[in-house]
This record gives C-alpha cells, sequence and structure tokens, in this order.
C-alpha cells in the first residue's frame, strides 16, 4: 500500500470535487468545513479552481503543510481538526479508499499543478 497519495481536486458547480478513477472515483465533493479548509489552503495558488495538487499520507513527509487530527466519526464520516488552522472538516467514506481505517493523523501539502520539483 501507498503511503503518500496525491489526487487533484478542481471546482465543479461551485463545490471542490476530485475524479481518482484508480479507485472508482468521478467528481467525489468535500463537504462539511472541508470545502472551506480548502479554500484557506488554496487561497495563494493561482487558478486553484481549475486543480491543485494535494498530496497526502498518514505519516509526516518533507513539505508537509497542514496536519488533519482525528476528532470523531460522524455519520458515515470523520471530523478532522486542520492544524494549524483550528478548523474542522469532515471526510466521507471514500477516505478508506486510501486507507484501511480512518488514520489518527492526515499529513497534506497543497499545490500548484504546474509545480515541478527538481533535486
Amino acid at each position: 500500500m501507498n503511503s503518500l497519495f496525491v489526487i487533484a481536486p478542481y471546482r465543479y458547480l461551485g463545490m471542490w470535487v476530485f475524479d481518482d478513477p484508480r479507485v472508482g472515483l468521478v467528481q467525489e465533493p468535500f463537504v462539511g468545513g472541508t470545502d472551506a479548509i480548502i479554500d484557506q489552503l488554496t487561497a495563494s495558488i493561482p487558478d486553484a479552481e481549475k486543480g491543485f495538487r494535494l498530496i497526502f499520507s498518514s505519516v509526516p513527509f518533507p513539505d508537509h503543510q497542514v496536519r488533519f487530527v482525528w476528532l470523531r466519526a460522524e455519520m458515515s464520516g470523520n471530523v478532522y481538526r486542520a492544524e494549524p488552522l483550528e478548523a474542522e472538516g469532515w471526510l466521507c467514506p471514500a477516505l478508506l479508499k486510501y486507507f484501511d481505517e480512518p488514520p489518527a493523523e492526515i499529513y497534506a501539502k497543497f499545490e500548484p499543478l504546474a509545480q515541478v520539483h527538481s533535486n
């Protein structure tokens, strides 16, 4: 199983959504406060609404920008607190397409799609 995952969320009909055909998801929406968190974390990314790269993992990785801490199960999903924003967001059961169970922490990096890294 991968320890790092990458998706490319974008705006569709006014909502943040993402596609990941590898796990059978098309226009999967972010709701329940997670959309507002994405608004904050993409504010400095040019044209983020057309798509941005979101890298995430249950373990810390170099240059991650935010840590989501599990708070509670709610309805069929899970609520996480985004640090350092101190904002809460709900993640739907699609989370389990990436993890066997909801991780205690999720680390993430939000960056432009066109950004290229060189080592």
